[in-house]
């Protein structure tokens, strides 16, 4: 079962624009509410990847999806991928964003770190870092970002990952 989950951002759209078109389904046992059992960070015993996403009604140049994870209630974390940015290549107005480990540098399949985690000492990731905050319950959310050849965004949705 998915979870579909549409919202939109701070984007700026053209005028008369409503709500972004883009739309985004978590998979894999995650719905937006609490982080599945096993998905935090090795440091409090997970072994924690990114969710599975479907992406649907991408914009027609879009080239890449890039995710930027965040952690709501940790400020030095809680923007602009604080704990990590994934991409992924696309082709089409949808994407099965596949799940990728946490902590590596090198990611299966066409999946690329586009910036790593910015946690230091025993929180640093080469990649992906999962929820890691020993279950004191943050909340953890994503943005997804349709991406063209020459790096404009194009379309952005907020994903509430859930808490941990």
């Amino acid at each position: 079962m998915k979870t579909t989950i549409a919202l939109c951002t701070g984007s700026i759209f053209a005028a008369g624009a409503a709500c972004a078109d883009m739309s985004v389904a978590l998979g894999g046992g995650w719905d937006g509410k609490r982080v599945p059992k096993g998905q935090h960070c090795t440091l409090f015993g997970g072994k924690g990847s990114t969710p599975p996403m479907t992406v649907s009604n991408l914009p027609g140049e879009t080239a890449w999806v890039y995710v930027a994870y965040n952690d709501r209630d940790y400020e030095p974390l809680s923007k602009n991928g604080g704990h990590g940015v994934i991409g992924y290549p696309v082709s089409g107005t949808s994407a099965e964003l596949y799940p990728v480990p946490g902590l590596k540098g090198k990611l299966p399949g066409k999946a690329k770190v586009v910036s790593a985690a910015r946690g230091t000492g025993k929180y640093a990731s080469k990649g992906y870092m999962p929820p890691c905050s020993s279950g004191k319950g943050h909340r953890y959310f994503a943005v997804v970002r349709a991406v063209s050849p020459a790096g404009k965004i194009l379309e952005e949705q907020r994903v509430e990952i859930g808490r941990y």
